[in-house]
């Protein structure tokens, strides 16, 4: 009996009998274009602003609040403290001769000055006031928090002595007490005003602006 010779099928030929599960079925590889169409979770995160960012905001608000509402509180006590303790022309020394506290009633500005200008300088402290709070909606930045804090709490102290106390609204005198060697008497809102402007001058020449971030160049 004469034997055929067979031909083996190529594997590109070979058919799969029903049935047969040895050789996994062929499928068709994935679209490029549309594997590709979707965007990866960090791709997706750089487009959107974070969600941090406002609470952020609102927490610098808040410490500006903060500070502020303490320098008011320690200004006042201390003033309050210095008129049932102290008498007018009768210093008392506390560090030797680097630090008195001298009573005095100012009609005038931070350190004694522009006493004949009270009602202007009620003024001008009002709209510094007013333009603090105004601008702290876009503070970024820890300094300038504090710093308008700072600034805000003195201005405030100083413009609640002007209001309520004598002689009469808006030409109140303010309480100073503080002396020291070669310097005007002055009190603790005009300490904070001080502290603030030379902090404002640091973050400015920091380069850090309000928002927090920085001038190309600066270091």
């Amino acid at each position: 009996m004469q034997r055929t010779r067979r031909t083996p099928l190529s594997e590109s030929g070979q058919s799969h009998l029903p049935g047969d599960e040895s050789v996994p079925p062929q499928t068709e590889p994935a679209d490029l274009e549309s594997a590709g169409s979707s965007s990866s979770p960090d791709e997706t995160a750089a487009g959107t602003t974070p969600a941090s960012g406002a609470g952020g905001r609102r927490g610098l608000v808040a410490l500006f609040g903060v500070v502020g509402l303490l320098v008011l509180g320690l200004d006042q006590l201390t003033k309050v403290l210095a008129l049932h303790h102290l008498t007018p022309g009768e210093p008392v020394d506390v560090v030797g001769s680097l630090l008195k506290f001298n009573l005095i009633r100012n009609p005038g500005a931070a350190f004694s000055l522009g006493s004949d200008f009270t009602p202007v300088i009620s003024a001008i402290q009002i709209i510094v006031a007013i333009g603090v709070v105004w601008l702290s909606r876009r503070l970024g930045s820890i300094g300038w928090a504090v710093a308008f804090g700072l600034l805000f709490g003195g201005a405030i102290g100083n413009i609640t002595d002007r209001v309520f106390r004598e002689p009469s609204p808006f030409h109140g005198h303010v309480v100073d007490f503080l002396q020291t060697p070669h310097w005007a008497i002055f009190n603790v809102a005009d300490m904070a005003v001080t502290s603030a402007a030379i902090l404002l001058v640091i973050q400015t020449l920091r380069g850090i602006k309000l928002d927090g971030s920085k001038d190309v160049g600066k270091k």
